[in-house]
């Protein structure tokens, strides 16, 4: 809500609240102690597109970064599409996530990487987690690396807290502009891990339009 507001009423491009989050997330990451390699696994949405914008933060961080997509890039769309394309034509490796040849590559990157980023699903999803996004976060869940969700664990309901069927444990997320109805639910934590709350540059005034609605 907070940032299609910004987008409509307050002529803030989405491009430009990607960039800031994925900039800060990456941030984020890397106070963490992050020395790489990072294994970004995006999804076809704006959380997907996150992660691409800190796939690139991360390769001008000289951090090793390999990226897995859920999707196929001509599903890809808007703001997510723009840093799809940025980070394929900056060279930075990647590959399509859809076959078990590419999923034997994906366990082979897990227990290569030091870190996880989980950018597959953000707050607009809903119903159980199947097929290969179920796949994907119980293998992320059975290794031994640490995970940064991407403004939310995918998997978890935004509003309650509640999973999906399955959800991924971070060792901390990072949010944006304000924690999640949902991480009041205690048993989200395990989910959560440390939550951090990042800014991605919403104009003040929408806040006070927000109050005032």
């Amino acid at each position: 809500m907070v940032d299609q507001i910004a987008i409509t009423d307050f002529a803030v491009p989405g491009v430009i609240l990607m960039e800031n989050a994925g900039q800060n997330a990456t941030r984020i990451l890397l106070e963490q102690g992050c020395k790489g390699p990072v294994l970004i696994v995006c999804g076809k949405g704006n959380n997907g597109g996150d992660g691409f914008v800190m796939a690139r933060h991360l390769d001008n961080h000289d951090i090793p970064v390999e990226i897995f997509i859920i999707s196929s890039p001509e599903e890809l769309k808007g703001d997510a599409k723009i840093n799809y394309e940025i980070v394929r034509k900056s060279g930075i490796p990647f590959q399509r996530l859809d076959s078990e040849n590419s999923l034997q590559d994906f366990k082979s990157a897990l227990a290569k990487c030091d870190w996880v980023v989980d950018a597959l699903l953000g707050t607009g999803v809903s119903g159980e987690i199947k097929g290969i996004y179920k796949t994907v976060i119980e293998e992320i869940n059975q290794s031994n690396n640490k995970v940064l969700s991407v403004d939310i664990p995918s998997g978890m309901d935004c509003d309650t807290g509640n999973i999906l069927g399955t959800c991924i444990k971070a060792y901390c997320t990072v949010t944006f502009v304000a924690r999640k109805k949902g991480f009041d639910n205690p048993e989200s934590k395990i989910h959560t891990g440390i939550v951090h709350v990042a800014d991605i540059g919403v104009p003040r005034a929408v806040f006070k339009k927000i109050i005032n609605l």
